[in-house]
């Protein structure tokens, strides 16, 4: 069995079928396998331009949703299946995904909820679900390895969430830092640059500097689409 590695903006995932697999992961198989990627995508079963999806943290924890991930998963069926608009579906969410020039993906990610501003831990911090859960400082993105960890294990949040600081440089367009639940700092997150755009502007479209690159999100009616770029390394 052999794992495909991809890359999605600075995030890095193993991809692979359950079949080849030789069976369903399990989080020992994940922690065992991950290596220095970001987690592991489980293709679940395929059907023509559908397929189902499994997203593994590093810690062997399962994710609700990954844009990056998703992405590449998406760019990995559109190949196999020879078509340029494939669905993803993780969990109860169909995510829709186009092919476009230059190797970017356009997906349409779904509902976002944006939440009252709380006081945590002496932080105004925005909640905000895109189908997993997300706490948004603005401030200095500098700050986020002391701001991340406090908040990922914050007693609010029981199941733990994903923390991102962020500046807002001009209309339409900011700079963030993430930290992911269950892997820590990483150079880019799909569903986090959705949280920070939706939690700064609310709607229209925004861009989002992460370390690892540009994500554009678009926001409408309380729904998200996200256009990124993705590429097979090995």
């Amino acid at each position: 069995m052999t794992y495909s590695r991809w890359r999605a903006a600075g995030n890095e995932y193993l991809l692979a079928e359950r079949a080849e697999l030789g069976g369903p992961l399990t989080p020992a198989r994940v922690r065992a396998g991950v290596g220095e990627s970001d987690g592991i995508l489980e293709i679940v079963s395929i059907d023509g331009d559908s397929a189902e999806l499994v997203i593994w943290n590093p810690d062997g924890t399962v994710a609700e949703l990954s844009g990056n991930g998703t992405r590449i998963a998406a760019r990995w069926l559109a190949e196999r299946a020879g078509e340029d608009e494939v669905t993803i579906r993780v969990g109860t969410r169909d995510v829709v995904a186009r092919m476009l020039a230059g190797g970017e993906v356009e997906q349409e990610l779904g509902r976002v909820d944006v939440y009252e501003r709380e006081r945590i831990a002496g932080l105004q911090v925005t909640p905000v679900s895109v189908g997993n859960p997300h706490a948004v400082v603005v401030g200095d993105p500098d700050d986020l390895p002391l701001i991340g960890p406090l908040l990922e294990t914050h007693p609010r949040f029981p199941e733990r969430t994903n923390v991102q600081v962020v500046r807002v440089d001009a209309p339409g367009r900011v700079t963030a830092r993430v930290w992911e639940r269950g892997v820590g700092e990483t150079l880019s997150s799909g569903t986090s640059a959705v949280a920070v755009a939706a939690a700064t502007h609310g709607e229209g479209q925004v861009v989002v500097s992460f370390p690892g690159g540009d994500l554009v999100v678009r926001l409408e009616d309380g729904r998200a689409g996200l256009t990124g770029p993705v590429e097979r390394i090995e």
